[in-house]
């Protein structure tokens, strides 16, 4: 069953007629989203389709984020299995969007623990082409005004420095409110923790970069 599973989101990712059914998908309201939730639960393969193209790359670049790899098909189709089993129990308490990034942050958990503790989690620094990084890139350097000594791609390579310091999970957090545009409260929903802390952790990791920027730049100088 895993493996009839699999091959159909195998399918949907490489499948070379998808934008053949684009105009046919257009022509549901996926923007209704109990109209979508009501699709994917009767498995419904344009519904899937669509969720698939929205969802894939968000889903793709957060994990990137969190776990500071490339690789992450896997872990997009994992997320996509557990959407497919799980989405007739879904009641509607969040947004569609909201539980599944709990989802994915949940498979993230779960394999950077066996990742751990075998040793092998990708060195974040490689990834330093990344498009997503450069939201990243454009905030702090504005802040901290490091555009005035460093080029774009040494900057580049000083934030993912930084950023591989950072815990997997605050790097996720950084990306879901500032590349994605998540709000605390959202946030807080995907990591079961109050509005409140989401904004004070948020501040904190933005804290912590600028310091382990500074750091990367021979800025002594700490924040109060």
């Amino acid at each position: 069953m895993r493996k009839l599973e699999s091959s159909k989101f195998s399918e949907m990712k490489n499948n070379s007629d998808i934008e053949r059914f684009e105009k046919l998908d257009g022509q549901n309201n996926w923007n209704d989203e109990k109209k979508l939730i009501r699709a994917l639960a009767k498995g419904d393969e344009g519904a899937y389709r669509y969720l698939y193209r929205t969802y894939g790359p968000k889903i793709g670049a957060l994990v990137k984020s969190f776990l500071g790899s490339d690789d992450v098909d896997d872990v997009i189709q994992e997320v996509f299995l557990r959407v497919y089993k799980g989405v007739k129990k879904f009641r509607g308490d969040s947004k569609l969007a909201t539980w599944i990034y709990k989802i994915t942050m949940n498979v993230c958990n779960n394999l950077y623990k066996k990742l751990k503790r075998r040793s092998i989690l990708t060195d974040f620094e490689q990834s330093t082409d990344d498009e997503e990084f450069s939201e990243y890139h454009s905030q702090v350097s504005s802040e901290d005004d490091i555009k005035k000594t460093l080029s774009d791609e040494e900057i580049m390579q000083k934030l993912n420095e930084a950023l591989a310091k950072l815990d997997p999970e605050d790097r996720a957090i950084l990306y879901m409110k500032e590349v994605d545009g998540l709000t605390y409260a959202e946030i807080g929903k995907i990591l079961d923790k109050p509005e409140g802390t989401i904004k004070s952790k948020l501040h904190y990791i933005k804290r912590q970069l600028r310091k382990l920027l500074g750091e990367a730049l021979g800025d002594e100088q700490e924040e109060p």
